[in-house]
């Protein structure tokens, strides 16, 4: 059994909360054009957008890197304003055993909550993953500002 880790992170937004909950809910397919250096393409796989079950791949860059992560939409909670999404598949399961990661959008802050499993105790913490999500979340925010 590998190391467990969780890793939080939360970014004041000023553009409100349930436009970024609702944006990551039901117009993903809009990021790759909010935050191009980062986002690639988001595509459903299967399922319907914004519906518990919905399979998803997206291309992003990390680091330099164009990567590849199919994930599962596990849980939705409007009050939180939070999607649960676990990881079956890409880049990132070369190094993890599992991985989630969670938006949440409440107060005036974006909060990702990254859940992990490492293969092994050498693999390194996901923190370039998780500086990826904030910048993206940065992108997101400064477009709904110009709104």
């Amino acid at each position: 059994m590998g190391v467990k880790g969780k890793l939080i992170a939360s970014k004041e937004v000023k553009c409100g909360e349930h436009l970024i909950h609702d944006l990551f809910l039901t117009n993903s397919h809009h990021i790759p054009y909010i935050s191009p250096s980062k986002i690639n393409r988001i595509d459903i796989n299967e399922g319907e957008i914004g519906k518990i079950g919905t399979i998803m791949n997206c291309r992003y860059n990390e680091d330099g890197q164009e990567k590849i992560v199919k994930y599962v939409i596990e849980a939705i909670d409007h009050h939180k304003n939070s999607i649960s999404r676990k990881v079956i598949e890409g880049d990132l399961l070369e190094f993890y055993s599992s991985f989630t990661f969670v938006s949440s959008c409440q107060h005036q802050w974006a909060t990702w909550t990254i859940e992990y499993e490492k293969k092994n105790e050498d693999t390194p913490e996901p923190l370039i993953f998780l500086g990826f999500i904030l910048d993206m979340t940065k992108d997101i925010e400064a477009h709904l500002l110009k709104k």
